[in-house]
């Protein structure tokens, strides 16, 4: 009656002897199955499902010791810290090596190298979130930057009005609109810089 193959029947028998409870179980439920089977290659599919759970039940995973973990080293993989936000990017016009950035929760940073290093350029100073800064297009020496993060959700830093820097960045001083909180966007004049045009949420 059965026309499951001989060498199939033969294994069978022999797993029940060195097989866990549940891998018997399987085997057994297999090999009725595979009793009414009429081809060969069916009875082998069915040996294949026993031989995988057999192999599910039995690995081990691999010890977590002492020396495992020392190979592992905390790395920034981003984007979820807040310092990661750029807020404002300014290029000087007449040395394209030197870069202002201007990030959301971060301070100032400032490249001589096309980004090759940075240097902080605004933490001795209260604001710590900035939104928008600006290269005066007649003297490049001359910044400005606007405070406060210039995009609100639902984590947002702010700041303490605009600050001017005569001397690319080394010095600043307060002009204004402190309680602002969130400057936007800074545009100066480029018919007559002493005209700076600051777009702020607040007062």
């Amino acid at each position: 009656m059965s026309r499951f193959p001989a060498a199939a029947t033969s294994v069978f028998r022999r797993l029940p002897a060195t097989l866990s409870k549940p891998v018997r179980a399987r085997a057994i439920e297999a090999s009725r199955t595979a009793a009414l089977l009429p081809t060969t290659t069916a009875a082998v599919l069915a040996l294949t499902a026993v031989f995988a759970t057999h192999t599910r039940l039995t690995a081990q995973p691999p010890a977590v010791t002492t020396g495992f973990l020392s190979a592992l080293e905390l790395r920034g993989i981003g984007p979820a810290f807040m310092s990661g936000r750029i807020a404002d990017i300014a290029v000087d016009p007449t040395n394209r090596s030197v870069w202002y950035v201007a990030t959301s929760s971060s301070n100032v940073w400032k490249t001589e190298n096309r980004g090759t290093t940075w240097t902080p350029i605004f933490d001795g100073y209260p604001a710590y979130s900035t939104g928008a800064i600006a290269i005066d297009p007649t003297d490049s020496n001359v910044i400005w930057l606007g405070t406060g993060e210039n995009t609100s959700q639902r984590s947002v830093g702010w700041g303490d009005g605009v600050y001017k820097s005569l001397d690319g960045g080394r010095s600043w001083r307060n002009t204004g609109l402190y309680t602002s909180e969130h400057i936007g966007k800074i545009l100066i004049d480029p018919r007559d810089p002493d005209v700076v045009y600051a777009a702020a949420m607040g007062g």
